[in-house]
């Protein structure tokens, strides 16, 4: 069991990890700052992935040398697509329309800094979709808001319910915190 002996800070707005760290059972306060998520060309999606999380973890070297921070990013890779976030329902229903009836990738890197250490490390999902109907993706974008989830989706909400056939790997990774590796990490630490 992990004993948590130091503050941890999560450096995420997301709600699901926030949720994800209190289904741990951890303590921590949410701490913002806004990152560049732009990253250099020529990099795989887990490149991708961590390249961004560490980005986001070196705005908070030296601030918080008694805590831990976690920071994290998550990308949907299909094909040689990366999928972020849409910028618009049109933007939402393209990605959706791409992922219907196809198995794309799931990729969240995290970073950890305690002192002047930095753990990063990803994890990585395939996730199968049933094929959905332009109606049927047109009604999720209207009723569940996709805008702040890669890929356009969130697996723990109606998508996930109704057009996720398959998933191989970690259902929380695909929420967007692999729980798992994070939980060794810390445990590492």
């Amino acid at each position: 069991m992990y004993q948590q002996s130091l503050p941890i800070i999560l450096a995420s707005k997301s709600p699901r990890r926030q949720e994800l760290l209190k289904a741990m059972d951890l303590d921590f306060k949410v701490v913002l700052k806004e990152t560049d998520e732009s990253y250099p060309e020529g990099l795989s999606p887990a490149e991708i992935a961590v390249y961004i999380a560490e980005k986001k973890a070196d705005a908070f070297l030296g601030a918080y040398a008694q805590s831990i921070v976690i920071t994290a990013d998550t990308i949907v890779a299909f094909e040689d697509e990366i999928m972020g976030k849409p910028e618009n329902a049109a933007h939402a229903e393209d990605m959706l329309t791409k992922l219907s009836g196809n198995t794309h990738e799931v990729f969240t890197g995290v970073s950890l800094i305690y002192g002047e250490k930095m753990l990063s490390f990803y994890d990585v999902t395939e996730v199968s979709f049933r094929p959905l109907s332009t109606e049927q993706i047109r009604y999720y974008i209207q009723e569940h808001e996709p805008y702040d989830k890669a890929g356009s989706y969130g697996i723990q909400g109606w998508i996930g319910m109704v057009a996720v056939e398959k998933i191989i790997g970690s259902y929380t990774n695909v929420m967007g915190l692999p729980t798992e590796r994070l939980y060794r990490a810390l445990s590492a630490i």
